[in-house]
């Protein structure tokens, strides 16, 4: 490989880290053909981008983010590399990886690291953790209803309260006549 088509590589990932802000790091050694292709294809359906680059040239474009990936040198960035990428959800990848898994029935894709809105997951044991964060729509959909929840107690209260009162009213004025 020459150094400008190193150069083109370095930079599409770059611009690939830069512009998406989630991206698993897995390791997909031992798989068959058959196995590879099933998993392209699982993830061309689900909307994840699956690139396999050299660890070289994966460090290289970290390099030119804001964000420190030193960590991902020593125990990420070893061996075969595939990089998923999805634009909208830091989990998507999390979910094909399980599933994938499940189908297929072995446990030879694994991940090695992942990078959520800049947040570091070293390791094949951060898989669960990765399916349960939540995207930030579903933590914005969970903040409006918790400030809604009390306004909606208050008139409620309120309107319940009323009813009483009235009632209230009625009896002490037919108590009076």
């Amino acid at each position: 490989m020459t150094r400008e088509e190193k150069a083109a590589i370095i930079g599409k990932l770059s611009d690939k880290f830069q512009t998406i802000p989630y991206f698993y790091i897995v390791d997909a050694a031992g798989m068959t053909v058959e196995q590879t292709n099933k998993l392209r294809r699982k993830c061309y359906t689900q909307g994840v981008e699956y690139l396999v680059a050299k660890n070289t040239l994966i460090a290289k474009a970290l390099e030119t983010l804001e964000t420190d990936y030193t960590p991902f040198n020593d125990t990420v960035l070893t061996g075969f590399s595939g990089i998923m990428f999805h634009p909208e959800s830091g989990k998507a990848a999390a979910k094909l990886i399980k599933e994938f898994r499940k189908e297929s029935g072995n446990k030879k894709l694994k991940l090695k690291g992942a990078s959520v809105d800049n947040s570091l997951f070293i390791g094949e044991d951060q898989l669960e953790t990765l399916l349960t964060l939540k995207s930030k729509q579903e933590l914005l959909g969970e903040v409006i209803g918790l400030l809604q929840s009390p306004a909606k107690n208050v008139l409620s209260a309120l309107q319940s309260s009323g009813g009483k009162l009235a009632g209230i009213l009625k009896t002490l004025s037919e108590r009076e006549g």
